[in-house]
């Protein structure tokens, strides 16, 4: 039987339940406001179910396997068997409890939870098709609506994904088995991330990149580190090479490339991981209903509140602009509710920290010391090598280090650099230290534990005022 379809009304009307949007539904309820939720496949979004929290779990399992096979200079010996089957299915049970989560906690909050796919269909009103065979629509009329529909891996042009020979992140996080030979296109952070992964799981991996080297958008010697330990494991780099396409070859394919000088290179693989970036999921919703146009690369432009163009209607997220980091498009979900509510809220981009989970990770915040510069300051930067750290030592991962980047006259924290095991943890502390206004002298006069990592971050602050103990002063 067909559902008739009805109309319905709220006071919010969220498009996209991940970390922007049920955030959002969330702490809109909390303020007293009716909200409707809708979702078109999986609550938590793209992080929870296809990103950060698979990526990360596969990770660490790889980290284990890796570990424990490389451990004769510590006195291991031992040859681990993978089941990448087993992996994905541990994987799965961790991201089914956590969406499983999310969806229970909207329900506890009071949101209307809506299954479906919306579009905007004039004025205030969305018409949403429900999932499933003759399941009908309705349609939602809305005082305030908050576009939280997030971003889709980037296809390139004759390398479509198929599922099958050229697979995105989400299929590479599906595979029940390691592939023997893998090509991933593109060395951002998801390439790094992925790449190192499989090759720790015994795939022969190889990485093409149409720039001339690995992370860019990150200092040279941040990426360098990351790209060093890549190549201990394993993986190979080409740079300047730009895929153009691929052939079926024997049992696998061959993936084509070209450089700057047009000369042609053919790579063999198993499969193709094309990891070149994300785009905005913009079109999908009939925004010329609204009188709303994205910007020329498919964003919504917001102001401070998460306000678009159209006074009713908010962004977070993805949707609205780099960086596209899940913390952010949380926060901003968390300021678009509070603005509607009318509370006073608005958003502050100085101290977002973004992080990269590959082998050792990178963990960021604020500004460089070029970009501080640029911006007027005079910048003055202590440095603590990780290899100078009984902690990381210990751990057996000294590769890499903390910096700090800081105002000389003010001794005021601008920003850090970290590349070291748990630099996603680590960054947290420097972070607060941008938000907060602390200087130099602030960080490196807080006792930190011994052993641990975050003395990096002390040393580093010391360093800045050239009275570090553990490493040379610059």
């Amino acid at each position: 039987m067909v559902v008739g379809d009805v109309t319905t009304g709220t006071d919010v009307l969220i498009i996209g339940a991940g970390p922007g949007g049920y955030v959002a539904a969330i702490r809109a309820e909390q303020l007293d406001l009716d909200v409707t939720l809708v979702e078109k496949d999986a609550y938590g979004g793209t992080c929870l179910n296809h990103g950060c929290i698979p990526s990360k779990a596969l990770i660490s399992a790889a980290d284990v396997a890796y570990d424990a096979g490389h451990g004769e200079h510590m006195g291991i010996d031992a040859d681990p068997a993978v089941d990448l089957s087993g992996m994905i299915d541990w994987k799965n049970e961790v991201v089914s409890g956590l969406t499983g989560g999310v969806e229970k906690l909207c329900k506890a909050n009071g949101v209307n939870l809506v299954e479906g796919r919306a579009e905007f269909d004039g004025g205030n009103t969305v018409r949403v098709a429900h999932s499933g065979e003759g399941q009908g629509s309705e349609s939602i009329e809305f005082e305030h609506a908050v576009i939280a529909t997030g971003s889709r891996p980037v296809e390139l042009p004759g390398l479509e994904f198929d599922g099958e020979n050229v697979i995105d992140s989400k299929g590479a996080l599906a595979l029940d088995s390691v592939p023997a030979e893998l090509v991933v296109v593109g060395a951002g952070y998801i390439g790094m991330e992925l790449s190192t992964v499989f090759a720790k799981l015994g795939a022969d991996v190889t990485v093409v990149e149409a720039l001339d080297g690995a992370l860019p958008g990150y200092e040279d010697d941040v990426a360098r580190v990351v790209k060093s330990r890549a190549e201990e494991i394993g993986v190979d780099f080409h740079f300047g090479e730009a895929a153009q396409g691929w052939d079926e070859s024997g049992d696998g394919l061959t993936l084509r490339t070209e450089n700057d000088e047009g000369e042609i290179s053919e790579f063999g693989a198993e499969k193709v991981l094309v990891a070149v970036g994300r785009e905005p999921v913009t079109d999908t919703l009939s925004l010329d209903a609204l009188g709303l146009e994205p910007d020329e690369k498919g964003f919504l432009v917001t102001d401070e509140y998460a306000r678009t163009e159209v006074e009713d209607v908010f962004a977070v997220g993805d949707v609205a602009g780099e960086p596209m980091l899940a913390h952010k498009g949380s926060k901003e979900g968390q300021v678009a509710a509070e603005v509607i509510a009318g509370e006073p809220a608005a958003l502050d981009y100085q101290a977002i920290p973004a992080a990269v989970f590959t082998d050792p990770e990178i963990g960021t915040v604020g500004l460089t010391e070029a970009e501080a510069e640029e911006e007027g300051f005079e910048p003055v930067a202590g440095q603590m090598p990780m290899r100078a750290s009984g902690r990381a030592l210990t751990l057996d991962e000294p590769d890499g280090f903390v910096r700090i980047v800081a105002d000389r006259s003010s001794g005021f924290v601008l920003g850090a650099q970290v590349v070291a095991p748990e630099a996603s943890e680590t960054i947290a502390e420097l972070g607060l230290a941008v938000e907060m206004g602390a200087t130099v002298e602030d960080v490196g006069a807080t006792i930190h534990t011994h052993p641990t990592l975050g003395e990096a971050v002390m040393e580093a602050a010391e360093n800045a005022q050239e009275k570090a103990i553990h490493t040379l002063n610059r």
